[in-house]
Protein backbone atom coordinates (compact mmCIF):
# COMPACT_ATOMS: atom_id res chain seq x y z
CA UNK A 1 0.00 0.00 0.00
CA UNK A 2 1.43 3.41 -0.95
CA UNK A 3 1.96 6.16 1.83
CA UNK A 4 -0.69 8.22 0.95
CA UNK A 5 -3.39 5.25 0.96
CA UNK A 6 -1.80 4.52 4.49
CA UNK A 7 -2.10 8.04 5.71
CA UNK A 8 -5.73 7.99 4.12
CA UNK A 9 -6.56 4.74 5.92
CA UNK A 10 -5.26 5.81 9.29
CA UNK A 11 -7.56 9.11 9.00
CA UNK A 12 -10.82 7.36 7.95
CA UNK A 13 -9.82 4.79 11.06
CA UNK A 14 -9.71 7.71 12.91
CA UNK A 15 -12.73 8.80 12.28
CA UNK A 16 -14.62 6.13 12.13
CA UNK A 17 -13.49 5.71 16.22
CA UNK A 18 -13.82 9.04 16.84
CA UNK A 19 -17.46 8.88 16.40
CA UNK A 20 -17.79 6.47 19.01
CA UNK A 21 -20.30 7.61 22.07
CA UNK A 22 -19.20 7.43 26.04
CA UNK A 23 -21.05 7.50 28.84
CA UNK A 24 -21.11 7.76 32.34
CA UNK A 25 -23.36 8.54 35.41
CA UNK A 26 -22.66 9.76 38.74
CA UNK A 27 -24.37 12.07 41.33
CA UNK A 28 -23.76 15.56 41.82
CA UNK A 29 -23.40 16.59 46.07
CA UNK A 30 -22.17 20.13 46.20
CA UNK A 31 -25.82 20.41 47.56
CA UNK A 32 -26.60 18.32 49.91
CA UNK A 33 -30.40 19.31 50.26
CA UNK A 34 -30.76 18.32 46.17
CA UNK A 35 -28.45 16.28 45.08
CA UNK A 36 -28.28 15.35 41.29
CA UNK A 37 -28.21 12.34 38.82
CA UNK A 38 -26.36 12.98 36.21
CA UNK A 39 -25.53 11.53 32.78
CA UNK A 40 -23.06 12.48 30.91
CA UNK A 41 -22.30 11.61 26.81
CA UNK A 42 -18.92 12.37 25.51
CA UNK A 43 -16.84 11.58 22.42
CA UNK A 44 -13.93 8.55 22.88
CA UNK A 45 -11.66 6.50 20.51
CA UNK A 46 -12.15 3.41 22.69
CA UNK A 47 -13.20 0.43 21.27
CA UNK A 48 -14.52 -1.54 24.40
CA UNK A 49 -17.74 -3.62 23.29
CA UNK A 50 -20.91 -0.61 22.88
CA UNK A 51 -24.04 -1.20 25.31
CA UNK A 52 -27.67 0.17 24.69
CA UNK A 53 -28.79 2.80 27.19
CA UNK A 54 -32.10 3.69 27.59
CA UNK A 55 -33.53 1.05 25.77
CA UNK A 56 -36.67 -0.85 27.22
CA UNK A 57 -39.29 -2.72 25.70
CA UNK A 58 -41.12 0.75 24.78
CA UNK A 59 -37.98 2.77 23.60
CA UNK A 60 -35.12 2.42 21.47
CA UNK A 61 -32.06 3.20 23.06
CA UNK A 62 -28.88 3.88 22.01
CA UNK A 63 -25.40 2.26 21.73
CA UNK A 64 -22.12 3.66 23.97
CA UNK A 65 -19.12 2.65 25.78
CA UNK A 66 -20.08 2.85 28.88
CA UNK A 67 -16.73 4.74 31.06
CA UNK A 68 -14.71 5.24 28.21
CA UNK A 69 -11.32 7.47 28.45
CA UNK A 70 -12.38 11.05 26.71
CA UNK A 71 -10.70 12.14 23.70
CA UNK A 72 -7.83 14.54 24.24
CA UNK A 73 -9.21 17.54 22.44
CA UNK A 74 -11.09 20.84 23.02
CA UNK A 75 -15.22 19.82 22.85
CA UNK A 76 -17.98 21.39 22.96
CA UNK A 77 -20.75 21.53 25.82
CA UNK A 78 -24.86 21.40 25.38
CA UNK A 79 -26.47 20.64 28.34
CA UNK A 80 -30.09 19.37 28.07
CA UNK A 81 -32.73 19.37 30.58
CA UNK A 82 -35.52 16.90 30.56
CA UNK A 83 -39.54 17.97 30.33
CA UNK A 84 -42.26 17.26 33.18
CA UNK A 85 -41.71 13.86 34.92
CA UNK A 86 -39.20 13.09 32.16
CA UNK A 87 -35.64 12.21 32.46
CA UNK A 88 -32.34 12.13 30.74
CA UNK A 89 -33.69 8.85 28.58
CA UNK A 90 -35.94 11.76 26.46
CA UNK A 91 -33.10 13.38 24.82
CA UNK A 92 -31.17 10.81 25.02
CA UNK A 93 -30.99 10.24 20.69
CA UNK A 94 -30.10 13.88 20.46
CA UNK A 95 -26.90 13.54 23.22
CA UNK A 96 -25.65 10.54 21.11
CA UNK A 97 -25.95 12.79 17.48
CA UNK A 98 -24.32 15.70 18.87
CA UNK A 99 -21.66 13.69 20.48
CA UNK A 100 -20.91 12.54 16.85
CA UNK A 101 -19.70 15.83 15.79
CA UNK A 102 -17.48 16.34 18.84
CA UNK A 103 -19.68 17.74 21.80
CA UNK A 104 -19.50 16.98 25.31
CA UNK A 105 -23.22 16.47 26.60
CA UNK A 106 -24.70 16.65 30.14
CA UNK A 107 -28.20 16.35 31.85
CA UNK A 108 -29.32 16.24 35.13
CA UNK A 109 -32.41 14.68 36.45
CA UNK A 110 -34.16 17.05 37.87
CA UNK A 111 -35.63 16.29 41.07
CA UNK A 112 -39.41 16.45 41.88
CA UNK A 113 -39.59 16.77 38.37
CA UNK A 114 -38.69 13.26 37.00
CA UNK A 115 -40.11 9.69 36.21
CA UNK A 116 -38.15 8.31 39.20
CA UNK A 117 -38.41 11.48 42.06
CA UNK A 118 -41.91 13.31 42.08
CA UNK A 119 -40.77 14.99 45.61
CA UNK A 120 -43.83 17.10 45.94
CA UNK A 121 -41.36 19.54 48.38
CA UNK A 122 -38.91 19.39 45.20
CA UNK A 123 -41.14 19.72 42.88
CA UNK A 124 -42.61 23.07 44.01
CA UNK A 125 -39.15 24.74 44.23
CA UNK A 126 -39.51 26.12 40.92
CA UNK A 127 -36.31 28.14 40.56
CA UNK A 128 -33.88 24.97 41.16
CA UNK A 129 -34.37 23.51 37.78
CA UNK A 130 -32.11 25.97 36.07
CA UNK A 131 -30.11 26.03 38.92
CA UNK A 132 -29.01 22.73 38.86
CA UNK A 133 -28.03 23.29 35.16
CA UNK A 134 -25.55 25.80 36.20
CA UNK A 135 -24.30 23.55 38.90
CA UNK A 136 -23.88 20.95 36.54
CA UNK A 137 -21.47 23.21 34.34
CA UNK A 138 -19.55 25.08 37.59
CA UNK A 139 -18.91 20.88 38.12
CA UNK A 140 -17.77 20.21 34.73
CA UNK A 141 -15.65 23.36 34.39
CA UNK A 142 -14.13 23.12 38.14
CA UNK A 143 -13.43 19.27 37.59
CA UNK A 144 -9.74 18.05 36.14
CA UNK A 145 -10.71 15.32 34.24
CA UNK A 146 -12.99 17.45 32.55
CA UNK A 147 -12.32 21.00 32.02
CA UNK A 148 -8.92 20.49 30.19
CA UNK A 149 -11.45 18.98 27.33
CA UNK A 150 -13.79 21.56 27.50
CA UNK A 151 -14.17 24.84 25.80
CA UNK A 152 -15.38 26.87 27.67
CA UNK A 153 -16.36 29.88 24.98
CA UNK A 154 -18.68 26.96 23.22
CA UNK A 155 -21.60 26.75 25.77
CA UNK A 156 -25.31 26.00 24.82
CA UNK A 157 -28.35 24.61 26.88
CA UNK A 158 -31.31 22.77 24.85
CA UNK A 159 -34.63 21.79 26.77
CA UNK A 160 -37.94 20.11 25.89
CA UNK A 161 -41.26 21.21 27.55
CA UNK A 162 -40.98 21.98 31.27
CA UNK A 163 -37.55 22.02 29.99
CA UNK A 164 -37.80 24.50 27.71
CA UNK A 165 -39.06 26.66 29.95
CA UNK A 166 -35.77 26.27 32.35
CA UNK A 167 -33.06 27.09 29.90
CA UNK A 168 -34.97 29.73 28.55
CA UNK A 169 -34.32 31.25 31.93
CA UNK A 170 -30.07 30.88 31.48
CA UNK A 171 -30.65 33.53 29.32
CA UNK A 172 -32.61 35.83 30.78
CA UNK A 173 -36.80 35.16 30.90
CA UNK A 174 -37.67 35.69 34.25
CA UNK A 175 -40.78 34.10 35.86
CA UNK A 176 -43.30 36.76 37.55
CA UNK A 177 -46.61 35.64 39.17
CA UNK A 178 -48.40 38.21 38.25
CA UNK A 179 -47.72 37.57 34.70
CA UNK A 180 -48.49 34.08 34.97
CA UNK A 181 -51.77 34.89 37.00
CA UNK A 182 -53.59 37.16 34.39
CA UNK A 183 -52.17 34.63 31.26
CA UNK A 184 -54.16 32.45 33.27
CA UNK A 185 -57.23 34.08 33.52
CA UNK A 186 -57.46 35.01 30.19
CA UNK A 187 -56.63 31.80 28.92
CA UNK A 188 -57.21 28.91 31.21
CA UNK A 189 -54.99 25.96 30.53
CA UNK A 190 -55.17 22.74 32.46
CA UNK A 191 -51.99 21.63 31.41
CA UNK A 192 -49.93 25.04 32.78
CA UNK A 193 -52.14 26.36 34.51
CA UNK A 194 -53.08 23.69 36.00
CA UNK A 195 -49.63 23.27 37.40
CA UNK A 196 -49.58 25.95 39.46
CA UNK A 197 -49.67 24.70 43.02
CA UNK A 198 -47.27 21.55 42.06
CA UNK A 199 -44.63 23.93 40.70
CA UNK A 200 -44.98 26.62 43.64
CA UNK A 201 -45.79 29.10 40.89
CA UNK A 202 -49.19 29.48 42.94
CA UNK A 203 -48.18 32.07 45.57
CA UNK A 204 -44.48 32.74 47.04
CA UNK A 205 -42.78 30.25 49.20
CA UNK A 206 -40.18 31.19 52.43
CA UNK A 207 -37.20 29.69 50.49
CA UNK A 208 -38.37 31.21 47.18
CA UNK A 209 -35.05 33.83 46.13
CA UNK A 210 -36.28 37.10 46.01
CA UNK A 211 -34.68 37.79 42.17
CA UNK A 212 -36.10 35.23 39.28
CA UNK A 213 -32.84 36.16 37.30
CA UNK A 214 -31.15 32.96 36.87
CA UNK A 215 -29.43 34.24 33.51
CA UNK A 216 -25.50 32.83 33.16
CA UNK A 217 -23.85 34.27 30.59
CA UNK A 218 -21.59 31.34 30.09
CA UNK A 219 -24.43 29.80 27.92
CA UNK A 220 -24.05 31.59 24.32
CA UNK A 221 -26.70 29.22 22.60
CA UNK A 222 -30.02 28.14 23.67
CA UNK A 223 -32.73 25.77 21.82
CA UNK A 224 -36.33 25.76 23.46
CA UNK A 225 -38.52 22.40 22.29
CA UNK A 226 -42.11 23.06 22.16
CA UNK A 227 -41.99 24.57 25.82
CA UNK A 228 -45.41 25.03 28.18
CA UNK A 229 -45.58 27.79 30.91
CA UNK A 230 -43.97 30.34 28.32
CA UNK A 231 -46.67 33.05 29.62
CA UNK A 232 -45.04 32.85 33.05
CA UNK A 233 -42.44 35.22 31.65
CA UNK A 234 -42.51 38.71 31.76
CA UNK A 235 -42.44 40.33 28.82
CA UNK A 236 -40.22 42.86 29.76
CA UNK A 237 -37.49 40.24 30.58
CA UNK A 238 -38.08 38.20 27.26
CA UNK A 239 -37.93 42.00 25.40
CA UNK A 240 -33.91 42.02 27.08
CA UNK A 241 -32.62 38.74 25.81
CA UNK A 242 -29.34 38.94 23.59
CA UNK A 243 -27.96 35.27 23.57
CA UNK A 244 -29.24 33.55 20.19
CA UNK A 245 -32.29 31.14 20.95
CA UNK A 246 -34.08 28.69 18.65
CA UNK A 247 -37.48 28.22 19.38
CA UNK A 248 -38.55 24.94 17.78
CA UNK A 249 -42.72 23.82 18.33
CA UNK A 250 -44.94 21.05 17.48
CA UNK A 251 -47.80 21.91 15.00
CA UNK A 252 -49.98 19.55 16.07
CA UNK A 253 -51.41 20.09 19.63
CA UNK A 254 -52.43 17.29 21.59
CA UNK A 255 -52.18 17.85 24.89
CA UNK A 256 -53.51 21.65 25.45
CA UNK A 257 -50.31 23.09 24.71
CA UNK A 258 -50.71 25.12 21.40
CA UNK A 259 -47.70 26.11 19.80
CA UNK A 260 -49.05 29.52 19.24
CA UNK A 261 -49.82 30.31 22.85
CA UNK A 262 -46.36 28.83 24.12
CA UNK A 263 -43.64 28.95 21.66
CA UNK A 264 -45.56 31.61 20.14
CA UNK A 265 -45.25 33.75 22.93
CA UNK A 266 -41.64 33.69 22.78
CA UNK A 267 -41.32 34.46 19.43
CA UNK A 268 -43.24 37.23 19.60
CA UNK A 269 -41.47 38.80 22.66
CA UNK A 270 -38.23 38.02 22.17
CA UNK A 271 -35.75 40.49 20.00
CA UNK A 272 -36.40 39.33 16.22
CA UNK A 273 -32.28 39.29 15.80
CA UNK A 274 -31.79 37.10 18.53
CA UNK A 275 -34.28 34.23 17.76
CA UNK A 276 -35.02 32.00 15.09
CA UNK A 277 -38.95 30.13 15.21
CA UNK A 278 -39.51 27.09 13.24
CA UNK A 279 -42.87 24.88 13.74
CA UNK A 280 -42.76 21.34 12.64
CA UNK A 281 -46.05 21.13 11.50
CA UNK A 282 -46.46 17.35 11.65
CA UNK A 283 -45.13 17.11 15.26
CA UNK A 284 -46.63 16.55 18.01
CA UNK A 285 -44.85 17.56 21.71
CA UNK A 286 -43.58 14.21 22.09
CA UNK A 287 -42.12 13.79 18.70
CA UNK A 288 -39.15 15.36 19.80
CA UNK A 289 -38.76 12.48 22.34
CA UNK A 290 -37.14 9.23 22.10
CA UNK A 291 -37.86 6.72 19.23
CA UNK A 292 -40.81 4.30 20.18
CA UNK A 293 -40.33 0.54 19.26
CA UNK A 294 -43.43 -1.50 17.66
CA UNK A 295 -45.84 -2.02 19.64
CA UNK A 296 -45.05 0.50 22.16
CA UNK A 297 -48.45 2.29 22.20
CA UNK A 298 -50.29 -1.04 22.94
CA UNK A 299 -47.78 -1.45 25.74
CA UNK A 300 -48.23 2.05 27.00
CA UNK A 301 -52.13 1.94 27.23
CA UNK A 302 -51.97 -1.35 28.56
CA UNK A 303 -50.31 -0.01 31.74
CA UNK A 304 -51.23 3.38 31.75
CA UNK A 305 -54.59 4.31 29.42
CA UNK A 306 -53.49 7.88 27.68
CA UNK A 307 -49.75 7.00 27.69
CA UNK A 308 -49.57 5.63 24.46
CA UNK A 309 -49.58 9.24 22.89
CA UNK A 310 -45.99 9.72 23.56
CA UNK A 311 -45.72 7.68 20.73
CA UNK A 312 -47.90 9.29 18.01
CA UNK A 313 -46.83 11.97 15.71
CA UNK A 314 -48.71 13.43 12.52
CA UNK A 315 -50.90 11.37 10.23
CA UNK A 316 -48.08 9.29 7.77
CA UNK A 317 -45.16 11.33 9.45
CA UNK A 318 -41.95 9.05 10.52
CA UNK A 319 -40.15 10.28 14.05
CA UNK A 320 -36.96 9.34 12.94
CA UNK A 321 -37.44 11.48 9.79
CA UNK A 322 -38.76 14.02 12.31
CA UNK A 323 -35.42 13.92 14.23
CA UNK A 324 -33.15 14.20 11.55
CA UNK A 325 -34.77 17.36 10.52
CA UNK A 326 -34.52 18.66 13.88
CA UNK A 327 -31.01 17.61 14.53
CA UNK A 328 -30.24 19.63 11.57
CA UNK A 329 -32.03 22.83 12.32
CA UNK A 330 -30.42 22.47 15.72
CA UNK A 331 -26.98 21.74 14.70
CA UNK A 332 -26.90 24.83 11.83
CA UNK A 333 -28.15 26.91 14.94
CA UNK A 334 -25.08 25.84 17.28
CA UNK A 335 -22.68 26.72 14.49
CA UNK A 336 -23.98 30.45 14.28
Amino acid sequence: MNPIASLLLLFLSFNALANTVGFTQFQLEDDPHRPLNVTLWYPTIDTSPAALVADNIAFQGTPVVKNAIVNQAQHPVVLLSHGYRGSWRNLNWLANDLVKKGYIVAAPDHPGTTTFDLSPHQAEQWWQRPRDLTRVLDFLLGDERWNRVIDANIISAVGHSLGGWSVAQLVGAKFDRDTFQKQCLLFPNPRTCGLATELGLQSSQMAEPTSSDFSDDRFKHVVILDLGLARSFSTASLNTINTPVLILAAGIDIGDLPQALESGYLAEHIPLLNRRYKVFEQATHFSFMQMCKPGAIVLLEDEMPGDGVVCLDGKGEDRQNLHGLIYEDIMRFLNL
